[in-house]
């Protein structure tokens, strides 16, 4: 079994407007007070508005779930303390007149005073995935053999189509924001873990970006981790469609893995192929085409089947299949966050899209044939309290 672990960022909005708060230091000590969440789970990020959590090490997609919840449930609470609430999606729909001012750390600081119109637009929330890989050679293998399937990764969890109050009409506004950054989008084929750190070497030497952390690639190696960290995931409203994608994502590495082992040939995808495939992703999400790994256009629908017959061996000697592709099943039939959040701001207005981007942070809506997340998993840290959820 593969180990996998999940970091997710969420905006602090006021309840009534939706305009960002910048209440982060206030919201992150009551959650790390409480008894839901170590202080260490939860961090600042760019922007006062914007929070993060993370969780463990997970062997199991029951796990990730269950941490998810606890951590959601820490932070909600906490923000309603504190006089606003917690909202999954990846772009702010509605900015305010004045800038959220940025977290007073010197790189955060740094990162202002060279693109400042570029930070005061970072109201964007992402969620990335980090698994497990034996040594790094094998990661920038990994890097090489999925990087074609990012772009139907990005459409599966598109949920920024809000802007300034306005639709942008982009699935995934944050994808387009986000690859404002030089050094973004698709990675590129490396020959080799040598060519990979010889490039991030060059990038840092170039004095264009500050640090490796600025290596804002869809998917990259971790330099904390033993793992690759795919990136390109707008957060999810749901714990289970985040649940889903962590599971496709490990299933992808662990197919590429066991592909890079047996010798098999590498897929080819373009440079301005992959680029135009992630552009077309964040535009369209799910309504539409997608353009596969090798860039040939097909049905959403069937893209998503495609990608889930790829992956079932891995799916399956994970335990996973019959939970991923039921919730791969409900995205088809449901639409994509974006397409929910569209919905509620059309059918409700301002108040329909608030109720829905806060309340959904914490629910899990079950499948047909039963809660594949254990919804009543314990969300403590120990096992003295749980959660029925």
């Amino acid at each position: 079994m593969i180990t996998l672990g999940v970091e997710e960022e969420y905006l602090l909005v006021d309840p009534a407007t939706a305009v960002p708060s910048p209440v982060v230091e206030q919201v992150r000590r009551a959650a790390g007070l409480g008894p839901f969440a170590e202080g260490a789970e939860i961090q600042d990020e760019l922007l006062q508005a914007q929070i993060e959590v993370a969780t463990p090490v997970c062997w199991s997609l029951d796990e990730v779930g269950g941490h998810l919840l606890r951590l959601r449930h820490a932070l909600a609470s906490a923000a309603a303390a504190s006089g606003c609430r917690v909202a999954a999606t990846g772009a702010a729909p509605v900015r305010g007149g004045l800038s959220v001012p940025v977290t007073p750390t010197p790189r955060y600081l740094r990162m202002a005073g060279e693109a400042r119109q570029l930070v005061d637009e970072q109201l964007i929330c992402g969620m990335h995935v980090h698994v497990g890989v034996p040594d790094p050679e094998m990661g920038v293998a990994v890097l090489n053999r999925i990087r074609g399937w990012l772009p139907t990764l990005l459409a599966m969890s598109a949920n920024s189509p809000l802007w300034d109050g306005r639709d942008t009409g982009f699935a995934s506004w944050r994808t387009i924001v986000f690859g404002r950054w030089p050094v973004s989008g698709a990675p590129p084929h490396f020959d080799g873990l040598t060519a990979y750190e010889t490039r991030l070497e060059a990038l840092v030497a170039s004095g264009v970006i500050a640090d490796r952390g600025q290596i804002y690639w869809q998917a990259r190696l971790s330099d904390r981790y033993p793992t690759v960290e795919v990136r390109c995931l707008d957060v999810q409203l749901r714990v289970d469609d985040a649940v889903m994608l962590a599971g496709i994502v490990r299933g992808l590495v662990a197919t590429a893995i066991a592909e890079e082992k047996a010798g098999m040939p590498l897929p080819e995808v373009a440079p301005e192929l992959a680029r135009a495939a992630d552009w077309h992703a964040a535009r369209h999400g799910l309504n539409g085409t997608l353009l596969d790994p090798f860039g040939c256009p097909q049905d959403s629908g069937e893209a998503l089947y495609t990608l889930l017959r790829y992956i079932t061996p891995a799916l399956e000697d994970a335990g996973d299949l019959r939970s991923v592709s039921g919730l791969v099943d409900r995205l088809l039939r449901v639409g994509t966050p974006a397409d929910r959040q569209r919905r509620a701001r059309d059918e409700k207005g301002l108040p329909g899209l608030i109720d829905l981007l806060t309340g959904a942070v914490t629910t899990i809506e079950p499948l047909d044939y039963g809660d594949p997340l254990n919804t009543s998993a314990t969300i403590s840290r120990s096992d003295e309290v749980s959660f029925d959820g």
